[in-house]
């Protein structure tokens, strides 16, 4: 165990332990992956058709998702599944466009004479990964595609899995994708990082996916950013006397049926409702429709913790730093400004992830196996860069050039020394 999970772990008494860890459980897919990136990066759309073939059973002759059959898949889409979707973009439009009004650009004068600054510059071109899933999963082409579209970047690209249901289709375009590929998988990332006569290289991939396109990303990574390396889905509730065992075994069930290798977990200093979740858990799962992936998920991932005060439950939450952390006490809003590490934040019982994941405005594509820790979850800001610049006058040059000689020369870097004495000679010349 390591120096941090024994610190974490002071005070907390498990009433139902993970079986297995998510972390060491990830396939043995580097080396195949390697390989599907090199034969794209070399043979282009006859490797991406290979492997289409190979991996989705799919004779995929075009990629490119034309506007005709766009078209199609709107019209196909149901009225109110239409509706609730754009209800969805509106509101994650809005949320973006609100963080993106906080991102400003910056000229200061520190010194009389020498400005410094910075720019907020949209990336110009970004592929969007949207995975197919069980379940056409109309949330996740809105998380990515709508937030890209606000920072103004110039062309997003869409790449979802040839077998993908048809109103993927029709969800990436209504959140604005202007290219759309029926591409999936490990050679869909590829085939973004570096282009084929189909495909054109973006800038930076975004989106969640399996392990392979997860490996993808963390391969390609360099020549092109990626928003973050994201493992399997993961919840947890904090929670202390006040919660309710029945809303919370819904809520941890609710993400396990993600997929067999979801992470949910309750950390409570009660333990009548460590005791009354549990029960709950197991009476839940007889009725739900989705158990045979969601009860593994809570056989092999789930856990119960106790904890002997406030400050070791903080503790142990901050150490987990879930990917969605629900905070169930009774001055919610007080405990959750103690909380440091997570990926997104669900204050009360009234905020459920559901509604983050669907269609509050929050996005859903966050951080997971502890990365919480450094970082937050995609947001507008990932589609710009900031980028500084500077600019000196006289008055500048004659604060800035001494020591920046001088700095030089200690240093043994003559071209550095003369660069930085030249303007200055001139100037007094």
């Amino acid at each position: 165990m390591s120096d941090g999970a024994s610190t974490a772990q002071k005070g907390v008494t498990f009433i139902k332990s993970p079986q297995r860890s998510s972390a060491s459980d990830n396939a043995p897919v580097e080396k195949l992956v390697g390989e599907i990136i090199a034969q794209v990066r070399e043979r282009g759309d006859a490797a991406v058709r290979e492997y289409s073939q190979k991996f989705d059973k799919a004779d995929v002759e075009v990629f490119e998702v034309s506007e005709a059959e766009r078209q199609e898949a709107l019209d196909a889409l149901d009225p109110q599944t239409r509706t609730d979707t754009e209800f969805a973009i509106a509101n994650v439009r809005a949320f973006a466009e609100a963080q993106l009004a906080t991102i400003l650009p910056l000229e200061v004068e520190p010194l009389p004479g020498l400005h410094l600054g910075h720019r907020v510059i949209p990336l110009e071109r970004v592929g969007c990964y949207v995975p197919g899933g069980r379940y056409p999963l109309l949330s996740a082409p809105v998380m990515t595609i709508v937030p890209a579209k606000v920072a103004g970047v110039d062309e997003v690209i869409a790449c979802l899995p040839p077998n993908a249901h048809k109103a993927m289709i029709a969800g990436c375009h209504l959140s604005g994708a202007d290219r759309i590929f029926r591409i999936g998988g490990a050679q869909a990332i590829a085939a973004m990082a570096y282009g084929t006569d189909s495909v054109p290289a973006v800038n930076k991939i975004v989106g969640p996916g399996n392990a392979f396109v997860n490996e993808a990303k963390r391969q390609v990574f360099g020549p092109v950013g990626i928003d973050q390396l994201a493992g399997p889905s993961e919840i947890f509730v904090v929670a202390d006397s006040s919660g309710d065992a029945e809303m919370i075994a819904t809520d941890l069930l609710a993400q396990a049926e993600h997929d067999v290798r979801t992470r949910v977990g309750l950390i409570t200093t009660d333990r009548a409702l460590a005791d009354a979740t549990l029960k709950q858990v197991e009476r839940q799962l007889e009725g739900l429709s989705t158990a045979n992936v969601a009860g593994e998920a809570w056989r092999d991932y789930g856990e119960i913790v106790v904890c002997e005060s406030e400050e070791a439950m903080i503790a142990y939450s901050d150490w987990v730093a879930a990917e969605h952390l629900q905070v169930h006490t009774t001055d919610a809003q007080a405990f959750a400004t103690r909380l440091r590490n997570y990926g997104s934040l669900f204050i009360g019982e009234n905020a459920s992830v559901v509604y983050s994941d669907k269609c509050c405005g929050t996005n859903h594509t966050l951080p997971t196996m502890g990365a919480g820790r450094y970082t937050g979850g995609l947001w507008v800001g990932a589609y710009v860069k900031i980028a500084t610049h500077q600019w000196l006058d006289e008055r500048g040059v004659r604060a800035v050039a001494p020591p920046a000689a001088r700095q030089s020369a200690s240093e043994g870097l003559e071209g550095h020394r003369r660069a930085a004495q030249l303007r200055l000679d001139r100037m007094q010349a």
